[in-house]
């Protein structure tokens, strides 16, 4: 069955895809999460509701280098001068409370000169057309990962995308997330890459009273470099040749 998808090409000078484990050296994934591209969109389009997407993501960088940042930290503590390097008043029960922060510096772990390819799929196919034209005239410029990660817009495409049964084994031309789940048929061999559980998207759950947390759906993939042979079988891929991975 063909599907229509939203085909994208960035291109990013210094990014950070940061992983929510990391904290005092701000590690970055190789590639963005389904989250954080699925976020980039529903801004850009000013959506107010979640609105579900299948994501295929593949790209490549040329290397890594660290950079230092101001990093503060906010711990709810009541503000102690010889402790807090900053002091934030507010009012509580008609009382003013002052708040302490602390301010530091540290190390966040950047890509540089990032090259993306990036397939979305919505499940609501009447949203393609929305999606392409909130890329090719976004409300404001776009930024990929932290707020300050602009992305140059390449190309933005309406593409089809159809399952392909390949005799013979295809090359990446680009690193990607491969979904494990839904390749296991192309993938033999787990060791060919590094396993990440990727966010993509959440739902809301209360704990207890006034109190929710994200409880987040994620996704095993393996991150396949440039230049690996998949396996033959049923691929998809996309009008021009491309193949896809959607998760």
């Amino acid at each position: 069955m063909e599907k229509k998808a939203i085909r994208i090409r960035f291109n990013q000078n210094l990014v950070n895809y940061k992983k929510p484990t990391s904290f005092q050296l701000k590690e970055t994934y190789p590639l963005p999460p389904y989250s954080t591209i699925i976020g980039m969109i529903h801004y850009i389009c000013d959506f107010k509701e979640y609105k579900p997407m299948d994501i295929s993501v593949q790209g490549e960088y040329h290397s890594k280098v660290n950079d230092l940042y101001t990093r503060y930290e906010f711990a709810g503590a009541k503000y102690e001068s010889d402790r807090h390097q900053v002091k934030i008043n507010t009012i509580e029960n008609g009382k003013e409370v002052a708040y302490g922060v602390t301010r530091g510096v540290t190390t966040a772990e950047l890509l540089t000169d990032v090259n993306l390819l990036i397939h979305i799929v919505p499940e609501d196919k009447t949203l393609v057309d929305k999606i392409y034209n909130s890329l090719l005239n976004p409300r404001e410029y776009i930024s990929l990962g932290r707020r300050e990660d602009l992305a140059r817009v390449d190309e933005v495409k309406i593409v089809t995308i159809r399952t392909e049964d390949r005799d013979e084994s295809s090359t990446l031309a680009l690193d990607a997330f491969i979904p494990l789940e839904k390749n296991e048929n192309i993938i033999n061999d787990k060791t060919g890459g590094s396993i990440y559980n990727i966010t993509k998207c959440y739902e809301k759950v209360e704990i207890k009273k006034s109190t929710e947390f994200r409880k987040w759906r994620k996704v095993e993939v393996i991150h396949s470099n440039k230049g690996r042979d998949i396996d033959d079988g049923e691929i998809e891929v996309d009008e021009d040749g491309n193949i896809v991975f959607l998760a």
